[in-house]
Formats: C-alpha cells, sequence, structure tokens
C-alpha cells in the first residue's frame, strides 16, 4: 500500500501531508509518475499441487517396492503381489506426473522474475535435501554391509554428484532416482534462456511450438544432440505442464492444442518406455500391457487438466502441504530405505506386512528430512544466494505483464521444485 512510504524510506511525503488535511477534505494519495503498484498479491495456494506430488511420489515408490526390484526380494514382485501387481507396475509413470507439474510450476515460478531470482529459487529448493541424501548413501555402502543398489562408485564420483551434474560427465548416478533430477536440471536451463528473451503468453506459445517440433525432430533422426538440447522423452510432459499453466492462469484457448499435441507425444515416449521394461523381463513378469499405459496417461493428462480448471479447489485440507513438502526427500530416500529392510527382513516377514512397513519409516523419514534439512537449509541457502546477488534489500513493484492487464493472481507455490 503507497500509504505506508516509499521503498528504502522512511516517511511517505504525500501521506505526511494528507495527514494534516481535514479529514471531508482527506484524499487517497497518488504515486508519482515513473512508480508503478506493487505485483498483484498471490492467489491461494495450490493445495491440489502438493497432493498430486504425493501421489506421484506413492506411485513411484510403489513401483519400486512391489514391481520393479527383484534384487530386493530374490524373485519377481509380480508374483509377490499378484492382486495389485498391473497398478504397481504402472507406478513406474509417477515420474511423467511429475514432469507434468514441473512444466506447470517451473513456468510459474520464472514468471516475473529475473534469471537470478530463477536460479536462487531453484538451486535453494533442490540442493539442500539431495546433498543429505547423497551424504547418507555414500555413508551407507562405504561403512555398513548394504549391497542393494550399490553404485559401486568412487569417493571422487559421490563428489560430483553432490553437484547434480553427473550425468553431463558420464558418471553414474548415486541414488537410481536421481536421473530425474539431470532432466530437470537441463529443463531449469531452457526456461532460463527462455525467459532472457521476456515471457509472455503469445511468446510462451510460440516457444513451446518451436520445441513439440524439435522433439519430432529428435525422434525422426535419432542426433544425440538433439536428444540432449531438447529432452524428446521428457519434453511432451514439460511442454503439457506449461500448457496447463497458461490455461489455469490467462484461460488461453491455444494451449489447448499444445495440450493436444503434448498428449500424443507423451503417448508416444510413455508406450515405448514401458514396452522396453516388457521386452526385458516378459508381461508375466511386468503386467503392463500398451492399453493400461495410455489409461494412465490419460488419467495423468485428465488430473492435470482438472488443475488448471480449478476442478480440484476443493482439496483444502492444510496438512496435504506438509504431504507434498516431504514429497521430495521421499522420492530421493525411499529406495535407500527399502535397500535396508526388505533384503534383511524378507525371510522373516510377510511380504505385505513388510512393504508396508518399508513405507511408513520412508514417510516419516521423509518427514524428519523435511523438518530437520529440508526446510531449515532452504532458508539458510537462499538467504546467502540472495545476498550474493544483492536481493537483500526491499524491491520496487513491477509493471503488468503486457498479456494480462487485470494480472490474475500468481498462486502461492511459485517457489516449490515439482519434482518431485
Amino acid at each position: 500500500m503507497w500509504n505506508r512510504g516509499f521503498p528504502g524510506t522512511g516517511t511517505d511525503p504525500i501521506t505526511s501531508k494528507v495527514r494534516d488535511l481535514p479529514r471531508r477534505t482527506r484524499v487517497t494519495p497518488v504515486p508519482p509518475r515513473g512508480l508503478t503498484a506493487p505485483q498483484t498479491a498471490r492467489g491461494p495456494r495450490l493445495v491440489e499441487l502438493d497432493t498430486l506430488r504425493f501421489v506421484a511420489a506413492f506411485a513411484v515408490m510403489s513401483f519400486h517396492f512391489m514391481a520393479a526390484s527383484k534384487s530386493l526380494w530374490g524373485e519377481f514382485p509380480a508374483s509377490l503381489f499378484p492382486a495389485v501387481s498391473r497398478v504397481t507396475a504402472l507406478g513406474i509413470l509417477g515420474v511423467e506426473l511429475f514432469f507434468l507439474i514441473s512444466g506447470f510450476v517451473i513456468l510459474m515460478s520464472v514468471w516475473g522474475r529475473t534469471i537470478g531470482e530463477f536460479a536462487v529459487s531453484r538451486v535453494s529448493r533442490l540442493y539442500p535435501a539431495y546433498w543429505f541424501a547423497v551424504i547418507v548413501i555414500f555413508i551407507m555402502y562405504r561403512f555398513s554391509g548394504v549391497t542393494a543398489f550399490d553404485p559401486k562408485l568412487t569417493t571422487g564420483e559421490y563428489a560430483v554428484n553432490l553437484t547434480m551434474l553427473q550425468g553431463a560427465f558420464g558418471i553414474g548416478h548415486a541414488g537410481g532416482v536421481f536421473w530425474s533430477l539431470w532432466a530437470e536440471l537441463r529443463f531449469y536451463v531452457i526456461v532460463a534462456v527462455f525467459s532472457l528473451f521476456g515471457i509472455t503468453v503469445r511468446r510462451c506459445l510460440v516457444f513451446m511450438s518451436v520445441w513439440a517440433v524439435l522433439v519430432g525432430a529428435a525422434e525422426v533422426t535419432q542426433s544425440p544432440v538433439l536428444d540432449f538440447v531438447v529432452l524428446p522423452k521428457q519434453a511432451p510432459y514439460f511442454i503439457g505442464g506449461m500448457a496447463f499453466y497458461l490455461i489455469h492462469r490467462f484461460r488461453s484457448w491455444p494451449a489447448w492444442i499444445l495440450v493436444a499435441v503434448s498428449y500424443g507425444l507423451a503417448l508416444h515416449t510413455a508406450l515405448r518406455r514401458v514396452a522396453e521394461r516388457v521386452a526385458s523381463i516378459g508381461i508375466a513378469h511386468y503386467p503392463a500391457p500398451p492399453r493400461a499405459v495410455i489409461v494412465a496417461i490419460t488419467l495423468i493428462f485428465a488430473l492435470m487438466a482438472a488443475v488448471a480448471l480449478g476442478w480440484l479447489r476443493w482439496l483444502r485440507w492444510r496438512p496435504l502441504v506438509t504431504v507434498g513438502a516431504l514429497t521430495y526427500p521421499l522420492y530421493l530416500l525411499h529406495q535407500t530405505v527399502s535397500a535396508v529392510l526388505i533384503p534383511s527382513y524378507r525371510d522373516e516377514i510377510d511380504p505385505w506386512l513388510l512393504v508396508g512397513v518399508t513405507m511408513t519409516v520412508s514417510i516419516a523419514l521423509a518427514y524428519l528430512v523435511y523438518r530437520l534439512v529440508d526446510r531449515p537449509g532452504q532458508r539458510w541457502l537462499r538467504a546467502r544466494l540472495e545476498a550474493l546477488l544483492g536481493r537483500s534489500r526491499p524491491r520496487r513493484g513491477r509493471r503488468p505483464g503486457p498479456d494480462s492487464p487485470d494480472r490474475p493472481p500468481v498462486p502461492a507455490q511459485s517457489h516449490e521444485a515439482s519434482v518431485p
């Protein structure tokens, strides 16, 4: 509010003069020419995205515990959990839901920010819990008898993993799920470069259209360079998520065309990804036929469409915010927990009970990491990075963007990361 004084000063000369006027003649101060009103206040938090994050993480956890990890059980998990094997086998696509959410949230996060502000938000969000996970994994495989999922890395390779850039150097990931973070980082770079041109709805539509064309070119040419730059396996979800954000905030009808294009590309990549796993171990051990993959991808896109259209706004239970926040450490550490518990108690505890215990321990550990490491670590790192960029001083308001004179409220979740 302008009656609180100009940024960076202790008094407001306009307001101080207004106070001296008789009550009947007081007027509302108008900011001088050249200063703009503050940015539109943030709208309500998208609790539905917090919920979907946990759904995606739980799907991935179920996939790893009950469908994917023969090395944990000594036999194919589908034979141990036949009642749910057709569902848990599709949990592999929880990562695809993460990527869709990421497209939505990252476009929200970069909109109206400088590239430095965007970098601070991403680094401070991703690295504290990730550093903790890498250190825990290093200690576990160096100083215990745990062997499941051992990445067999040298100390130097673990050190490179701390940068999250190990994929760029051909070094293995310390954790099995870390591959998705490497894809996320490359997506952030793409968005950051795009933001240098100024983000508007029209430019977003052009950018996403060009990206979709390049994805098609990468699929046709099988060019390693295009594969690295345009992320053809993940781009359909990033593009789709960005389109859903444009629909959510600006009701952009052309974005629906990009949703349809990204949906078609996503079906192609998901069918191929699951088919490769089925081919490696057989449909009996991995019951995920093509029609089930199509249903799963359709459901994932339908859920994001429901978020974009506001159909899930009834999800307002406050604890869901915390549930969404602990998703990231849960994603990073659940395989590590299973590597300790399942081989140790496989012959002593019923498989169903053992899975239940392992999931419970994973979620409890994730909550502790969120409270004791992730949340305070984010605050500490963000403060240091903001000070480094000179962002600790108050900022003046920004002009409204050219695409939205009324500036629809920005959902209060732009500081969050999405993967997971």
